[in-house]
């Protein structure tokens, strides 16, 4: 026999071990009577309780007498009883039966070893026939009912389901760019009061934040003005609008110039207000300061709408897309949900981390969520339409191949190879090789396939040592 028949053969042995050889408590002599014979003892007599029962059949056994739980007695299994929950005895090999023939001989400790003619073991025990049409050609693999009792083996119909699965991953809280704003000069200013305002405070729209005094907003008022008190010019409102836009250019506040238009006087002073509700993130004005261009003195962030920027896995990115709803949890709100909706997903893929960043858009009208504030996300993925699904329990995955055992009824199995799609609440979406209804087993089918892999082998071992 070629080195990588053996190798496969063991391999199945291996693996078939909890569903042949240790469903098995012991092996008889011939002649014995099952539970009767234990090694290096004698058999009982007949009439002798050899264990005890749970008294509802459920599978509890003891050894000595016991009670359950209610107080009832175990019922106590005699010698002579015909129960027990391991295969059928085989028949006698010196008389097999004449409407089967058989096709070999397997070890009945499971081995891989079969032979042409009937033979012992080194333990004296009867090698087992294997008969025409038990070793079925279709892949299929057969099991006893006790083995499938033991076991647990359960199955369940394939049946079209809606699937769906949620995405979790963490993010945090960010500004939303469009709502920050910054006070800046235009032209050199010196700052006469700045009003009792600091970082963290909110401002309306509007508020007073300090009074300031620039030369070149004084000469730009007083040319508007001069162009207003003007009698050639009076009463005519186009030769004031280059002064007018010289004014809006150096981004005085349009209530400051409605001031000078309704009195004609140069304010000494101009006071500068907010020009959004929000909070006041930075504070850089200092009272008697001089300011030059462009220099910040306030940044003020509309936290009404804030954004949280989750982190999706590389392998979840293809189940979003942008206007799926989004449940977020602050960590500091335990019990609260937020919702929003994707609004971008970042077309960047961290090469450390193999996550996407995704932006979700949040309302915030009670200013709850506050920047860089640590948020799980809940993302509700998978199609409305119902598919093929099966438990998930059911599917054996081995990376490259995913197998379900179908049910074929009267204890027979086949092993059948499917392609899988989507998973989620417990399913796994089948899109080929089951059809509607067929049934699957749900639970113990790994013993199952072991049961398959022993079959396969010995049959190629059989098939090899025929001449």
């Amino acid at each position: 026999m070629k080195r990588s028949v053996q190798v496969a053969i063991a391999a199945a042995v291996t693996a078939a071990v909890i569903a042949g050889v240790l469903a098995r408590p012991y092996f008889l002599r011939p002649g014995e009577t099952k539970h009767a014979h234990v090694l290096g003892q004698a058999p009982e007599p007949a009439g002798t309780a050899i264990y005890y029962q749970d008294p509802d059949g459920k599978p509890f056994y003891s050894l000595t007498p016991k009670k359950t739980p209610d107080g009832r007695d175990y019922r106590a299994i005699l010698r002579g009883a015909d129960i027990s929950f391991d295969d059928p005895p085989q028949e006698s090999v010196a008389a097999p039966p004449t409407d089967r023939k058989i096709k070999y001989y397997r070890n009945p400790m499971g081995l891989p070893d079969v032979s042409p003619t009937p033979k012992k073991d080194s333990m004296g025990m009867d090698y087992i026939p294997v008969y025409e049409g038990e070793d079925t050609d279709d892949g299929s693999v057969k099991v006893s009912p006790g083995k499938i009792q033991r076991t647990g083996v359960k199955s369940e119909p394939a049946a079209t389901r809606q699937i769906r699965t949620v995405v979790r991953a963490p993010g945090t809280i960010q500004l939303d760019e469009r709502r920050v704003s910054v006070i800046a000069m235009r032209a050199e200013t010196y700052l006469q009061t700045v009003a009792d305002v600091t970082t963290g405070t909110f401002v309306k729209k509007g508020q007073p934040l300090m009074q300031v005094y620039s030369p070149a907003v004084s000469s730009a008022a007083a040319e508007y003005v001069t162009t207003l008190t003007s009698k050639t010019t009076a009463g005519e409102p186009s030769y004031g609008r280059g002064s007018r836009q010289r004014l809006m250019n150096l981004d005085v506040p349009d209530a400051v110039i409605s001031e000078v238009e309704r009195t004609r006087v140069v304010p000494v002073t101009v006071a500068w207000s907010a020009p959004r509700d929000g909070i006041v993130l930075e504070r850089n004005a200092v009272e008697g300061m001089r300011a030059q261009p462009g220099d910040v003195l306030f940044r003020v962030a509309d936290t009404s709408v804030v954004w949280a920027i989750i982190d999706i896995a590389e392998r979840d990115l293809g189940s979003l897309a942008v206007g799926q709803g989004v449940t977020v949890r602050a960590r500091s709100f335990p019990g609260r949900d937020f919702s929003g909706k994707i609004s971008v997903i970042y077309p960047q893929v961290n090469r450390e981390t193999r996550t996407a960043r995704v932006r979700i858009e949040l309302a915030n009208p009670d200013l709850a969520l506050l920047p860089d504030m640590y948020v799980d996300a809940d993302v509700e993925i998978g199609g409305a339409e119902p598919v093929l699904a099966v438990p998930d329990s059911s599917v054996l995955d081995t990376g490259a191949r995913q197998v379900v055992l179908v049910d074929k009824g009267e204890g027979r199995f086949e092993p059948r190879d499917v392609k899988i799609g989507r998973r989620g609440d417990g399913l796994v979406e089948i899109r080929s090789g089951l059809k509607d209804g067929e049934p699957v087993v749900i639970s113990a089918n790994f013993l199952i396939d072991a049961e398959s892999n022993l079959k396969a082998a010995l049959k190629g071992f059989a098939e090899g040592a025929q001449p």
